[in-house]
């Protein structure tokens, strides 16, 4: 059963212990999350699953990439008006440059602020 008064939140994070805190934020949000810890997972999601509210999606993953995944995501008319924020602890500008061309919203570097990030969701959690 779905509950829509809870926003849907896709994660793909392939590092656990940052995928349990993005979750445990993401809860205490009042979001249901849709976890995908590698780049196969997040396909399949983008592919054929729920289309979310948010999408955080990690830059370096196994199997495809995040900007393969962002790509793919964008190229899908249901998931064109969902934000994306990419995740990444790589602090390169262009590899930043390049995944705000290719249709990201935000960027967030790792290690974050978890009150940092709960502030920049918040707005794109509200009901649209």
């Amino acid at each position: 059963m779905n509950d829509t008064a809870q926003p849907a939140v896709l994660l793909v994070e392939d590092d656990e212990a940052i995928a349990l805190l993005l979750r445990f934020l993401l809860e205490r949000l009042g979001c249901r999350v849709l976890a995908a810890g590698d780049g196969a997972q997040a396909l399949a999601a983008i592919e054929s699953g729920e289309v979310a509210r948010l999408v955080l999606l990690d830059m370096v993953l196994p199997v495809h990439d995040g900007l393969t995944l962002l790509a793919r995501l964008r190229s899908l008319p249901r998931w064109n008006g969902v934000p994306v924020i990419m995740l990444t602890g790589k602090s390169e500008q262009g590899l930043m440059d390049r995944a705000l061309a290719a249709g990201a919203d935000d960027f967030v570097q790792k290690p974050f602020d978890p009150a940092e990030l709960v502030a920049r969701l918040k707005p794109l959690l509200a009901p649209a």
